[in-house]
């Protein structure tokens, strides 16, 4: 899987949305590849989606579709100011990545020097994770060569995600999230919307 972070500040949502939300149904179907995304502001103002591939050539090819730039300028026009993406092929799924029926999602940026030290955090144990907090409906962690990650997380609801968050992990998981989550940046997405190739 290949997956495109997109984020910039943006105070025009309704624009934006209405901008990305046309890309489905106009552009998605010639997007060969392309599985779905994850989309949502922070209170803040800041937009951020989280965009799935099957694979880094696939989401290429989208990108320089002459269609596709024309999309692209209208999508830029929407925000206040810079926009910025990030590319990760290094993708690794927690039960089915996520979920459309999500009703919060968290999007945690950080950086590690041992990607393969979060990886298996990401993927150790899940009948346990899914034991102690079962309003996680899955996530998709992207780690970018530098070790720059971004997980993005589906939760049944925000006051249940809230909850689990009070419960105190075991003391070897609690050490490895220390460890990844040590200069992590939350993005709280409490009214996501999605898109997918089967919505």
């Amino acid at each position: 899987m290949f997956i495109q972070i997109i984020q910039g500040r943006c105070t025009r949502h309704d624009e934006l949305r209405t901008v990305l939300e046309r890309w489905p149904e106009e552009l998605g179907p010639g997007a060969d590849g392309w599985l779905g995304g994850t989309y949502g502001f922070t209170d803040d103002d800041l937009f951020v989606a989280v965009v799935r591939f099957s694979d880094r050539e696939a989401a290429m090819a989208n990108s320089e579709r002459p269609e596709q730039g024309r999309w692209a300028e209208e999508m830029m026009a929407a925000f206040d100011g810079p926009v910025e993406f990030h590319d990760s092929d290094d993708v690794t799924l927690l039960f089915d990545g996520g979920s459309d029926d999500a009703g919060f999602v968290q999007v945690i940026r950080g950086k590690v020097d041992d990607p393969e030290r979060l990886r298996r955090l990401m993927t150790s144990d899940p009948t346990e994770l899914k034991r102690m907090r079962p309003e996680i409906i899955g996530a998709t962690l992207a780690i970018e060569p530098d070790g720059t990650f971004t997980e993005t997380v589906a939760f049944t609801d925000e006051q249940s995600a809230r909850g689990g968050e009070t419960q105190e992990p075991p003391e070897d998981v609690r050490a490895e999230l220390e460890y990844a989550m040590r200069d992590a940046t939350f993005y709280d997405l409490r009214q996501p919307w999605f898109a997918s190739r089967w919505g």
